[in-house]
């Protein structure tokens, strides 16, 4: 289909995006101001979903278009789902990124992928495309369960399924870990310079989390490989915060009018705000940060602003919000109840574990109370809410900890634990508008079965593996309890109007 501006789409009957079409599009259109198909490939991108679509293959084109440098195009990797390779194929490799805002949404046609693979199904394999000499980076966007890690060891399990597969077959590997650490092993063998591994998923120290998981499992194949990896390879860690949603039909359908008719597959919405805090590493890189991201020597305060701050706010309203009937992050970001507990949340309970000014937190709240609130991003509560055993520790758990043990009380910590211990009451039943998607969701269920809910409380509380040792546990299961009592009799509203602080009750209309 490559050059062809008449090519159609066969359900739609419409152009279909491509090279050919990109002249026909409107003029407020952005499109790549190089032929994509003549690009370098200097990055391997491992998860081709649309988080990676809509951040770093958009900021990587920002990056080429400033600098001129034609040589970081990126070979995205689908992990085990092949629609999007195919749709992207189909496209000439080109998606539309919609930046929507309140009643706009801005167009740009993005052509830094120069190729899209399907790991099970790849001729050439990742393994090899790790290895390419022409590769300087590998990303990463596989999210937790992608790394491998044990919940009890924090490092490698050794003895999942997966991993056990890798061992044995180096050659095709299906995890992010095995095709890493072979290709830096064929890398190894030539003698060649490795890649610098960037990892920008949401996790706490990702970079070391994935140097660890990537020399445990070095280290059960050979010993010395994993010595080469530790001296040679670099994996620094990055933070990154944009909005993106999980797609939809209508997403197609306002590509389709952003771009004249020309129909878009593989189209990715966010929101257009947008930053990328990395950790400065030796070696070539694209010019991101002439596309906005920066480098610092340490990305722990970003790393925590974002996850209690953004994340952690995330979960309570996604929870709560639940419970109160809304589907959607902007849904509950609009209920005066929930919108002033998200703000005494952040101020009054995240804000004092972080290493910000008062002047900087608050700016950061009423960004992000107005960036929850953004009507043309459809976040949906049970996606924000998925593996909330995984996210409770480094989101609202850890910074409990630290209230606790300063003598701050922490009403909003304790109400958002009990929302989500609620929802394994509700999942499931007609018009939940939450699903609970947890990998311990099965014996997570057994605790939620129990009858007395400050018994059930204790239960989900006593689990170290999900909220680490708390201080004054026994204060903290009564305040949970309390809270899910009272979820489950009492209009949410209400049960939040107890725990605000006065000076923000009167945001509550």
């Amino acid at each position: 289909m490559r050059g062809n501006p008449n090519s159609l789409d066969v359900e739609t009957n419409s152009p279909r995006l491509g090279v050919g079409a990109l002249a026909r599009l409107p003029r407020d259109v952005t499109r790549p101001p190089f032929t994509p198909g003549l690009l370098g490939t200097g990055i391997v991108h491992l998860g081709c979903g649309s988080f990676h679509r809509a951040h770093q293959a958009l900021i990587t084109q920002h990056a080429m278009t400033a600098s001129g440098d034609r040589r970081w195009g990126i070979t995205a990797v689908a992990m085990s789902r092949p629609d999007v390779v195919g749709a992207l194929r189909a496209q000439d490799n080109l998606y539309t990124a919609l930046l929507r805002d309140e009643g706009a949404a801005r167009a740009e046609v993005v052509g830094a992928i120069t190729a899209a693979v399907h790991a099970p199904s790849d001729r050439i394999g990742v393994v090899r495309r790790v290895a390419d000499p022409r590769v300087r980076i590998v990303t990463l966007t596989v999210t937790t369960g992608g790394y491998c890690l044990s919940p009890d060891t924090g490092r490698l399990d050794s003895g999942s399924d997966p991993v056990r597969h890798d061992l044995r077959c180096t050659a095709k590997p299906c995890t992010a870990i095995g095709m890493l650490v072979g290709g830096l092993a064929a890398v190894r063998r030539r003698g060649g310079t490795p890649p610098v591994v960037l990892s920008c998923d949401n996790l706490t120290a990702n970079g070391r989390q994935l140097r660890s998981a990537v020399l445990d499992f070095a280290a059960l194949r050979d010993d010395r490989l994993a010595g080469w990896i530790a001296r040679n390879v670099q994996f620094p860690c990055s933070v990154v915060d944009r909005i993106v949603t999980s797609g939809d039909d209508g997403d197609e359908a306002a590509a389709r009018t952003r771009l004249g008719g020309v129909d878009d597959r593989a189209p990715v919405s966010a929101e257009p705000f947008m930053t990328w805090t990395i950790e400065n590493f030796d070696g070539e890189r694209p010019r991101w940060d002439l596309a906005g991201a920066n480098y610092v020597t340490d990305v722990t305060g970003p790393e925590l602003a974002k996850l209690r701050l953004l994340n952690g706010t995330h979960l309570l309203l996604a929870y709560l919000g639940a419970v109160a009937g809304h589907p959607t992050i902007a849904e509950a970001g609009t209920d005066p109840a929930l919108s002033a507990l998200a703000r005494q949340f952040m101020l009054f309970e995240q804000g004092p574990t972080l290493r910000l000014t008062d002047g900087e937190l608050h700016r950061a709240v009423d960004d992000l109370l107005r960036r929850f609130r953004n009507p043309a991003i459809r976040h949906e509560a049970t996606r924000v809410g998925r593996n909330g055993s995984d996210k409770m520790l480094p989101r609202v758990a850890a910074a409990m900890r630290e209230n606790l043990a300063a003598g701050r009380p922490t009403p909003g910590a304790a109400l958002l634990i009990a929302a989500w211990i609620r929802w394994f009451d509700l999942s499931g039943t007609p018009g939940a508008p939450l699903r609970v998607i947890d990998a311990r969701a099965p014996e997570l269920a057994r605790l939620a079965a129990i009858p007395d809910p400050h018994r059930r409380a204790r239960a989900f509380l006593a689990r170290k593996d999900i909220f680490g040792p708390l201080p004054h546990l026994g204060h903290i299961q009564q305040e949970v309890g309390d809270a899910l009592v009272e979820l489950m009799g009492d209009n949410v509203a209400e049960v939040i109007g107890r725990r605000l602080r006065p000076e923000l009750l009167g945001r509550v209309a």
